[in-house]
């Protein structure tokens, strides 16, 4: 019995959080990745949309930050898509560390900190500060990202801290 409740127990401890949790991101952002690819042409139209600002309150003090281009836009779309695949690749890697036990908890930590930083700038940096402000999706009833961006972004921030805590060992810094 006793055995049984020590095997148990582990299931309860950070370091099975932080693998739950960075498995959890890996398999959203390869999901997202894999329908981009397979379904090119659905977010490519958003991208586009967001960037050539056609459906804003086309306010001229913020018009001239409009890219019509359709190659300088495609090149963008693909850009996210790549980040996105190696963002998965990282996670994945981080998750296999965290499950393979406590010695690699350490790298599971850094693997994993370097995978969610990654989601950070994309969806944060580039959907919510670029897209939202700088190209005012906000605007947009339609080609709007900036609510979808701020879950993932305070999915990535919970996982974060909890692989940030997991990957501590006792008297460690």
């Amino acid at each position: 019995m006793r055995n049984w409740q020590e095997r148990a127990g582990r299931w309860g401890t950070p370091p099975v959080a932080a693998a739950a949790l960075t498995g959890t991101v890996a398999l959203y952002i390869a999901l997202v990745a894999f329908g981009n690819m397979t379904d090119f042409d659905t977010n490519r139209e958003f991208v586009r949309h967001v960037m050539a600002m056609d459906t804003t309150f086309h306010d001229d003090d913020l018009m001239w930050r409009a890219v019509t281009n359709h190659t300088l836009q495609d090149i963008v779309y693909v850009a996210i898509i790549i980040w996105e695949t190696l963002t998965a690749l990282v996670l994945i890697a981080g998750t296999a560390l965290w499950l393979r036990g406590s010695g690699t908890h350490r790298a599971a930590r850094r693997i994993t900190t370097l995978g969610l930083v990654m989601l950070i700038l994309l969806f944060g940096a580039g959907f919510i500060a670029i897209g939202g402000e700088w190209f005012a999706m906000w605007q947009s009833a339609h080609w709007n990202g900036l609510q979808a961006a701020t879950r993932i972004v305070a999915l990535v921030t919970l996982t974060l801290l909890v692989v940030q805590l997991a990957g501590r060992e006792p008297g460690r810094k």
